[in-house]
């Protein structure tokens, strides 16, 4: 497993692969990797010939800096993690290294960054925008994998692809839970004890919203007896329980064809934002 920190040096490496005639798979993430992220590399893997794994911290795209503070950086043990399933490469650039002069570029994703996270955390999809498209430049992979329970930023990158004319296949990867439904994520590191007993209330009203829906009641219905029920539960705060359609993230008053409808939530637990969705 090669380990770069450095875009000169990951560049490099990967020109020679290339002319090789290898493709490549990547796989971005901000680290404090989990069984979700590793599936993505197992994934990358049994479609690519090199996978490439990036590990940042990106600041650009936190509009809370204690949030930023508390992410969870633990690269050493990714990175054991990452050459256990077999990663070729990983790239963990330092700040300056990704942004050598501060980023004064803006971009707009219109409708799909003024609903959901995106009205709730304003700037959030700009930053994410700026650093993929960098990573993206400077891996150039063939195919780039993302899990779907971050399903707005899915539908925000598949935009960043088809705008800027990206020359690869975005692939979206199920969201992988542990045994009680808790969707996998690096935030749920932060969480007490107590509080990873009571996270699993954020699936459980997923699936009362899912079963209300293909029992007949409408969207509105549907929401509503989730903010009932999470009402009842005063570890969290609720953010938003919404029904959408999967790529223009915009509401849905009906259930659509397969694969087009999604319900999305975020609560706040403790201290902790956690975000969740389902796809019928």
């Amino acid at each position: 497993m090669h380990h770069f920190s450095t875009v000169q040096a990951l560049q490099h490496h990967l020109n020679s692969v290339r002319r090789q005639g290898e493709s490549i798979g990547f796989v971005p993430t901000m680290g404090a990797l989990h069984t979700g992220h590793l599936n993505l590399v197992e994934r990358a893997k049994s479609e690519c010939d090199v996978v490439v794994c990036s590990i940042f911290v990106n600041p650009t795209q936190f509009n809370n800096p204690d949030d930023l503070a508390r992410y969870p950086r633990t690269l050493d043990e990714d990175s054991a993690l990452l050459e256990r399933v077999g990663t070729d490469v990983i790239f963990s650039p330092s700040v300056a290294e990704m942004y050598p002069e501060p980023a004064t570029i803006r971009i707009n994703f219109g409708a799909l960054e003024t609903v959901m996270e995106g009205a709730s955390r304003p700037g959030h999809f700009n930053g994410v925008g700026l650093v993929v498209s960098k990573l993206f430049h400077m891996v150039g992979p063939d195919k780039a994998y993302f899990g779907q329970k971050d399903l707005q930023q899915v539908a925000v990158i598949r935009q960043l692809v088809r705008d800027l004319n990206f020359p690869l296949e975005l692939v979206r990867c199920d969201t992988v839970r542990d045994e009680d439904g808790l969707a996998m994520s690096s935030r749920n590191r932060l969480l007490s004890p107590k509080e990873r007993t009571q996270a699993p209330t954020l699936f459980e009203a997923l699936t009362l919203a899912r079963n209300l829906l293909l029992d007949g009641y409408t969207p509105e219905q549907a929401k509503a007896s989730v903010r009932d029920y999470m009402a009842h539960r005063p570890a969290f705060t609720l953010d938003y329980i919404e029904v959408v359609n999967t790529d223009t993230l915009q509401p849905a008053a009906e259930l659509q064809p397969p694969g087009q409808t999604a319900l999305c939530i975020a609560a706040q637990l403790g201290k902790v934002r956690l975000i969740d969705n389902v796809v019928f």
